[in-house]
């Protein structure tokens, strides 16, 4: 089992109960938080500071399916985000260019229904992504969730592009 998994005692996998991690992530936070060792030993208050950065850092990396995934892919020796993997299904590459154009148009339209049109196609994107990846790790095909991994991180920067741009709007 990984060192994250361990930490909030949870079955290594990619399907997790996210509410079971949150409650276990406050347990540990507030457990290991530094202000709680103010009063003890230098030696003490350094390990409940690098306990504490360790249980924020698991918690990142479990509560996203895409750097969950990766870290899943990590155990198993492969690098989903190492800078040799960038070959893309066409079919992919364009989609990616369509959505980009369309966020490009909203923006200089400032178009709120455009942009809200597309992030819910790219949250059921991400929901298809996720449940594929539950698939390819269900049946250990790693290469292939390493693919996805991939074209998740693209589908999680244009959420967080069409968020920021929503924001502005």
């Amino acid at each position: 089992m990984s060192q994250y998994f361990d930490l909030f005692r949870l079955s290594e996998g990619f399907a997790l109960d996210e509410a079971e991690l949150e409650t276990r992530y406050r347990t540990l936070a507030a457990r290991f938080h530094p202000d709680r060792f103010t009063a003890a030993s230098a030696f003490e208050q350094k390990q409940a500071v690098m306990m504490s950065a360790t249980v924020n850092e698991a918690y990142r990396t479990l509560k996203k399916p895409t750097d969950r995934a990766a870290y899943l892919l990590k155990q198993q020796g492969i690098d989903a985000d190492a800078p040799e993997h960038t070959a893309f299904a066409p079919e992919f590459l364009m989609q990616q260019m369509e959505w980009r154009e369309t966020l490009a148009e909203a923006r200089a339209r400032q178009d709120q229904t455009v942009l809200d049109t597309l992030a819910a196609e790219i949250r059921a994107e991400q929901s298809a992504l996720h449940d594929s990846l539950q698939q390819a790790f269900d049946r250990r095909e790693y290469e292939t969730a390493a693919q996805l991994v991939r074209q998740g991180r693209f589908l999680d920067k244009l959420n967080q592009e069409i968020s920021e741009l929503a924001e502005a709007v």
